[in-house]
């Protein structure tokens, strides 16, 4: 009888640690699914936070003055030196450069001219040349062939006094770029 009681408690007590264990291992798998899926989403950022750093650079962009209009620029600009040729004496009229020049683009070249831009690359003078298109001039692109440079103008004048105001007036309107800041006068040599 012993036996049998034995047998019949020992039959209890593991049927009850298999309840157990079952319950125990139901309760690990849980607890580490819960842990899981805390550690994936606590580390991902959210979503708020980029919105955040896209709606503060957009508010800094917008507070930031427009210095010039948003245009695409399709080919880089490449810096090339400038390289001037003395100097034959200058007009009577003031203190203009003086070289030979070809017209590339545009019309309407006259003996004083206002230039804004130089260039070794013909495209990047063509760039420019849009640009101020663009703006309401009617720019020429000419090529001094002793330098090998092109020159981008704004504008044209027969007169030395008419182009010095023209290139004073330019550099007024552009006060916030500093490379029309350096445009000088062009006397054309035929």
């Amino acid at each position: 009888m012993n036996d049998e009681r034995f047998s019949i408690i020992f039959a209890v007590i593991l049927s009850y640690n298999t309840k157990c264990n079952f319950k125990m291992k139901k309760f690990f798998v849980l607890g580490l699914g819960i842990c899981v899926a805390f550690a994936f989403t606590s580390c991902k950022s959210s979503e708020s936070a980029y919105k955040k750093a896209y709606e503060k650079a957009k508010q800094q962009e917008v507070a930031q003055p427009q210095t010039a209009p948003a245009t695409a620029e399709v080919t880089p600009v490449v810096a090339a030196p400038v390289q001037t040729n003395t100097p034959s004496p200058a007009p009577a009229q003031g203190s203009a450069r003086q070289e030979r020049v070809s017209v590339v683009s545009g019309d309407g070249l006259q003996d004083y001219s206002v230039v804004c831009g130089s260039f070794g690359v013909k495209t990047n003078a063509d760039n420019l040349k849009k640009f101020l298109d663009g703006e309401g001039y009617s720019s020429i692109v000419v090529f001094n062939a002793d330098n090998n440079m092109y020159r981008v103008i704004v504008s044209s004048f027969s007169d030395y006094a008419a182009a010095q105001q023209a290139r004073d007036a330019f550099k007024a309107k552009y006060a916030n770029r500093a490379d029309f800041q350096s445009a000088w006068l062009l006397y054309r040599l035929n």
